[in-house]
């Protein structure tokens, strides 16, 4: 059973989930359409976006989308460059609840979770959540992570 506290925050939380929803809309767009851009991101995962191979679908099947955004990096991206992009970054915790307000980011192991795409030929997947803060502090703050790693990527600087 749930605890009176807990179907409180529930019912609390539930009263802006709408207005929360949007927002995670919003700045989730925001910064996709900054990554499709970015020149160390090969694929933007996000179904909302019109390069998506999904996106007839998704328009067909959806009225709007969240803040969960993934990208790939080109292939032959060491490891140990994911983990330099993500410990460089200041504004997003390290995660995979993708439900609460905060931004959040972890490397996707797509190689282990899907069989049917031969993810060992592709670069690496970084899972985003987008939260409530500033899209543009998220996306100042995902510049500066990709600039520390300077222009190559295929070798851990």
């Amino acid at each position: 059973t749930v605890s009176p506290d807990d179907a409180w925050l529930v019912l609390r939380g539930l009263r802006t989930l709408s207005a929360r929803l949007r927002m995670h809309e919003e700045h989730a767009l925001e910064v996709a359409h900054w990554l499709e851009k970015h020149p160390a991101v090969r694929t933007v995962f996000c179904p909302a976006l019109p390069a998506h191979p999904g996106h007839a679908l998704w328009q067909r099947d959806c009225k709007g989308t969240n803040g969960l955004i993934s990208f790939e990096l080109a292939p032959g991206t060491v490891p140990e460059v994911v983990d330099q992009l993500i410990d460089g970054l200041q504004l997003f915790g390290l995660g995979a609840s993708w439900g609460g307000y905060e931004s959040l980011v972890t490397p996707a192991h797509m190689a282990q979770a899907r069989s049917v795409t031969d993810w060992k030929a592709r670069g690496p997947v970084v899972r985003l959540h987008i939260g409530l803060e500033d899209p543009l502090d998220l996306i100042a703050d995902l510049d500066q992570a990709f600039a520390c790693l300077g222009r190559d990527l295929s070798v851990a600087g």
